[in-house]
């Protein structure tokens, strides 16, 4: 079979070497790219005669798998899949799997690593310190005793909780399902209105879908207190993010920590977050990390194994 890594994996080249080689010695044929496309022109032209095609976090567009006559699995680096035409794929009876798990820790960490900057001035105390200021009004308050809002308690919010715990934090949850291992931690459940309403710290952690689309609405920002830190490393829109650039600007928010937006960066210049005050905004790093991404790596490659094999794992469709 023809297998095409139509994108960076971002794992040195002995890595990925290493993970194809079996793919090699069965006789299959890989071909992999160091950069991204420049095109759907191009992107179809990466994936004519290909059987399977691997990629990451870039759209792929239902001309890209109309271009793909002979594909039979799109392997997906990455958790979520909303990036992919899965009806078109749906249509052709394509196998998607996708990399579930490979970030959980990297992402929790960098969600712990905002509330901390955002809680205790970090940005201000940067910029302060290079222009000659001193720390007077930048001590910031504590994780410790904070509450807690945990929007989306799957394996990234219950890992991101754990951590908070960990500090010292209360943690209150939303999800539409409850887990005895969350209430095992101590983790109690709320309605969204009230995680919005009751905590200090909010993180996001939703995948972006028909239900969650829009979620965190101007309503909903509005019932967040005047202090609280809203961290969002899920899915962009999920937030109505000019309403929340308003809050930000109007003081009826304390600050937010974003890693996500309505489209993947390089953001517009008049995007609205990014006037806005009061943040830290990050260009959709949460999930990259070295051991993150060799871990997707080696995910990504066991679908194929495990498909090939005729036992897949990791399906979405």
């Amino acid at each position: 079979m023809k297998i095409s890594l139509i994108e960076p994996l971002n794992v040195k080249a002995e890595v990925l070497e290493k993970l194809s080689a079996p793919l090699k010695e069965k006789g299959h044929t890989f071909i992999s790219y160091d950069t991204l496309w420049k095109d759907t022109e191009e992107l179809k032209d990466r994936v004519r005669d290909s059987e399977i095609v691997m990629l990451a976090n870039h759209p792929f567009p239902a001309e890209a798998v109309e271009a793909a006559a002979d594909l039979k699995m799109l392997d997906v680096a990455f958790t979520g899949i909303d990036h992919i035409a899965a009806d078109a794929c749906r249509d052709r009876d394509i196998t998607i799997c996708n990399a579930a798990g490979y970030s959980t820790e990297t992402v929790a960490e960098l969600i712990l690593g905002m509330a901390v900057a955002g809680l205790r001035n970090m940005v201000k105390a940067d910029e302060r310190t290079r222009t000659g200021g001193t720390a007077a009004g930048l001590g910031g308050r504590e994780i410790h005793g904070r509450t807690v809002g945990i929007i989306g308690l799957g394996a990234i919010g219950l890992q991101a909780a754990k951590l908070f715990l960990a500090f010292g934090a209360k943690v209150i949850a939303y999800n539409r399902s409850e887990k005895e291992e969350a209430r095992a931690l101590g983790i109690e459940y709320r309605t969204l209105d009230e995680v919005l309403a009751e905590s200090d710290i909010i993180s996001l952690n939703l995948p972006n879908n028909k239900l969650t689309k829009g979620m965190i609405s101007k309503e909903k920002i509005a019932l967040m207190k005047n202090d609280a830190v809203f961290i969002n490393c899920a899915r962009g829109p999920i937030v109505d993010n000019k309403a929340l650039a308003d809050a930000l600007n109007n003081d009826e928010l304390g600050f937010a920590c974003i890693d996500v937006y309505d489209m993947e960066p390089p953001i517009p210049e008049d995007y609205p977050l990014l006037s806005a005050k009061n943040t830290i905004l990050t260009p959709h790093q949460a999930f990259i990390s070295e051991e993150a991404m060799e871990r997707r790596a080696k995910i990504v490659f066991d679908n194929i194994t495990a498909w090939l094999d005729g036992s897949p794992v990791n399906v979405c469709r």
